[in-house]
């Protein structure tokens, strides 16, 4: 199944690479950007044609899915440096409000009952959408339990303008996942760390479609 929409994958840290790995693993076309061009150039060489290098402010005039695999606190720079040209864009919130604990482990930066997703949602440039999704396993099992066998892995997403929920089911599931939503944006905080649908939350592993439907 391929999607008629260009999808960009903005900054190639684990999340980043995983997600533009599992596309380019399964045959899907991707752009990818970097602040270091380098960066993206050498992923770009590596995928047999796959994946296109572009700089960031062209990666996102190009794209109409823009995945900033990016670190939560820095949306609102990225949404205030690039709002204008996000116009008509659908933006998938892939990030997770946490940070080292200083024990070994991580915590929440935001508000124990708030969520990226929504944080994000109210800063979110006119005219864009927003979808929360990509962000409910860790970068290792994101790239590991890509096309899983005998069943694939769930990826579960939520969003507020069911337009947007077919374009989304097509990117998860050409990077080999089965998608499942489970709400709109007021549910982020369920497919967040610590959420009970996150691998690092009550769910605690990956999980098929029909496991995950009933967690719901």
């Amino acid at each position: 199944m391929e999607t008629s929409k260009k999808v960009a994958v903005i900054g190639l840290g684990n999340i980043g690479k995983a997600i533009a790995g599992d596309l380019v693993n399964n045959n899907h076309e991707v752009i990818v950007a970097s602040r270091n061009n380098e960066e993206s150039d050498n992923f770009a060489r590596k995928s047999g044609g796959l994946a296109q290098s572009m700089n960031i402010d062209t990666a996102i005039k190009t794209a109409d899915i823009i995945i900033p695999a990016i670190w939560f606190g820095a949306f609102k720079d990225f949404f205030s440096d690039h709002g204008n040209m996000l116009k008509d864009k659908i933006i998938v919130d892939v990030s997770n409000p946490i940070a080292p604990d200083g024990n070994g482990g991580f915590k929440k930066v935001i508000g124990e009952r708030e969520s990226a997703g929504e944080l994000n949602k109210a800063i979110l440039p006119q005219g864009a959408q927003l979808v929360k999704a990509f962000g409910t396993l860790g970068a290792e099992n994101l790239a590991g339990a890509s096309n899983g066998n005998p069943e694939k892995s769930v990826l579960f997403y939520a969003s507020d303008d069911s337009t947007t929920d077919k374009d989304i089911e097509e990117v998860i599931t050409n990077a080999g996942f089965d998608p499942l939503k489970v709400g709109g944006i007021d549910q982020s905080i369920r497919i967040e760390v610590f959420g009970d649908l996150h691998e690092f939350g009550a769910l605690g592993k990956t999980v098929n479609l029909t496991e995950a439907k009933s967690k719901l």
